[in-house]
């Protein structure tokens, strides 16, 4: 049994939870946080040249890797959920909403610290989702390309401060993620997915990115009363970032599931945050 916030937290903590450094990992992302800029740069160079490479070439079938792939980032974020999640609702419940936006504790609590480290951590090995469409001469929307380096700058730059809503952020996108790297997995492995799972997992992305909005205005409010850390750059980055998210998210929905509805072979989704 645990302690969080002066409460017991019912969850068995791993050694590599109990002795993870996130010290260490903070001063690490505080030095080199700025690299997210770097590996931006050369995703759009490699992304962009790659379809210009590949457009007098076959493409490339690549079903394994691709199975391989999503499998293995459904697994890390089923995990990380299973992790996450329990320790959110738990703030929540023994302390109420307010405190579940307002502490840091995620960023330095047992078992929540090494997940968090781990999803921001996570965000430039998923620059790789863009390779198989780019291989596989797969339309590449502004969406998808604009959404994993937003991710990756947002998410290196806030976990260096442990700005407050934090655990909602990263909790929510690894239920997200969990539900549509399973869905991208069965698909690859070419197993017929249902319609409606296609629709709730945008779905869930729409409502992910209409909580990250909330969330980043609630801060706003309550850090003027000095118990929200943050900083007005961070939540006005977080804001535009996650209204545009939810604008596109909007249109994808609607341009998929409504406006084409009478088309079967329209059914997709998209990856999140």
């Amino acid at each position: 049994m645990l302690q969080v916030n002066g409460t017991d937290f019912h969850l068995s903590e791993y050694s590599f939870e109990r002795h993870f450094d996130e010290r260490g990992a903070i001063e690490w992302m505080q030095a080199n946080w700025k690299s997210s800029f770097v590996f931006s740069a050369l995703y759009a160079a490699l992304v962009f040249g790659g379809q210009h490479y590949m457009k007098p070439r076959p493409k490339l079938n690549l079903r394994w890797p691709l199975i391989l792939w999503s499998l293995s980032l459904a697994v890390f974020s089923i995990i990380g959920a299973i992790r996450t999640a329990p320790y959110m609702f738990h703030i929540l419940i023994s302390s109420g909403f307010r405190q579940s936006i307002c502490d840091q504790s995620f960023y330095s609590g047992p078992v929540s610290k090494f997940w968090a480290y781990a999803f921001v951590l996570s965000k430039a090995p998923e620059l790789g989702d863009t390779a198989f469409i780019v291989l596989r001469k797969q339309k590449l929307i502004f969406l998808h390309w604009y959404h994993h380096i937003t991710v990756l700058l947002y998410s290196w730059y806030s976990y260096k401060d442990m700005v407050a809503g934090g655990g909602w952020f990263m909790t929510m996108n690894y239920i997200v993620h969990a539900l549509m790297y399973s869905y991208y997995a069965a698909r690859a492995a070419g197993l017929r997915v249902p319609r409606p799972f296609a629709v709730l997992i945008t779905s869930a992305q729409i409502a992910q990115m209409a909580m990250g909005v909330t969330v980043s205005v609630l801060v706003y409010g309550w850090m003027q009363q000095g118990d929200c850390p943050s900083s007005l750059d961070n939540i006005t980055w977080a804001s535009l970032m996650y209204f545009s998210y939810l604008l596109l998210f909007s249109n994808f929905f609607y341009q998929t599931y409504l406006r084409r509805k009478s088309d079967p072979k329209t059914t997709k989704t998209t990856k999140t945050q």
